[in-house]
């Protein structure tokens, strides 16, 4: 909804679709180039694992023939050796999807091992959200906003009761004092841009959102 200013001073809403709040060139027309070329990208990047895997068992396959071919060649006087065509196919057919598949399989164990036997991914999960600090003391935008919508709430509704408002007010000021970061400003002037003038809000003061207005990004351009 974008804010309509009139004469009286009281402001009515415009509506304002997904599509032109997120899919907008900088001269405010839609980017249909640009979303088809981020939807490819998306596309490549689903399906990187996948070439990824056939990309290493290829290498690794290719690296490794060199040092058994001789073993599927005629000239083999090994006691180890393989004939030169097994029920009709070459060996070297044979030998090359050997490798191929002992290297899916080891991978393939691998991540049996990774997670049934050592659990590792639990390990790991834990890790990336210990270093994630928008899950463990940061605010986003948008959590900021539901969490000082929520304090408020308890703030007016425990009238009386000195130690939840307290805790409401110390909500506040942890939404306040995250208000000042990089997260909230890029939200601020986006906000600015696809609704029209961002208010005050409640939890935050006036230079507070100046502040947030007058931060320059490096990758704006």
């Amino acid at each position: 909804m974008k804010p309509i200013y009139n004469d009286s001073s009281s402001v009515c809403f415009k509506p304002i679709t997904l599509s032109k709040a997120v899919l907008m060139a900088k001269d405010g027309s839609p980017s249909l180039f640009r979303k088809w070329v981020m939807r490819q990208y998306w596309r490549m990047q689903q399906s990187q694992a996948v070439v990824g895997l056939l990309l290493w068992g290829t290498t690794i396959t290719l690296l490794v023939w060199p040092y058994v071919r001789w073993r599927f060649e005629s000239s083999c006087a090994d006691s180890f050796c393989f004939n030169d065509t097994i029920f009709g196919i070459p060996a070297t057919y044979l030998g090359l999807l050997s490798i191929f598949f002992t290297v899916m399989m080891s991978v393939l164990l691998i991540g049996y091992l990774y997670d049934q036997v050592f659990t590792l991914w639990t390990e790991w999960r834990s890790v990336d959200m210990e270093r994630n600090p928008y899950v463990t003391y940061a605010l986003t935008p948008n959590w900021m906003m539901m969490t000082a919508l929520q304090a408020e709430m308890l703030r007016r509704q425990s009238e009386g009761d000195e130690a939840m408002q307290a805790q409401a007010e110390w909500f506040l000021n942890w939404c306040k004092t995250y208000a000042d970061g990089e997260m909230f400003a890029r939200a601020v002037q986006r906000w600015d841009k696809d609704l029209g003038h961002t208010p005050t809000f409640w939890f935050t003061d006036d230079d507070a959102m100046q502040r947030a207005r007058e931060i320059k990004f490096d990758d704006d351009d």
